[in-house]
């Protein structure tokens, strides 16, 4: 379920801001959101696994909480990462 470094990698060198940036809101969100899609994956197939549901939950609130805090501190860069991610607003 968890994200292989290679692809921690990817999301990372994708949304950084600068050379060695891993914890920009958008750096964060981005690879909180490749989490959220493995776990709801998972959820289809194990639909009675009540562990993975709640930390589903916790990971949709986290990215709910750094999406307002972009948003607030920078509404061009906030509107540009949901358009990448495809996010709803």
């Amino acid at each position: 379920m968890a994200l292989t470094k290679e692809e921690k990698t990817k999301i990372i060198k994708k949304f950084a801001q600068a050379k060695g940036d891993t914890g920009s809101p958008e750096v964060q969100v981005a690879l909180l959101t490749e989490e959220i899609k493995k776990l709801k994956t998972h959820l289809g197939e194990h639909i009675h696994d009540k562990a993975a549901k709640k930390g589903l939950l916790s990971k949709i609130a986290k990215r709910r909480r750094l999406l307002r805090y972009l948003a607030s501190r920078s509404r061009e860069r906030y509107e540009e990462l949901i358009k990448m991610l495809g996010l709803r607003k």
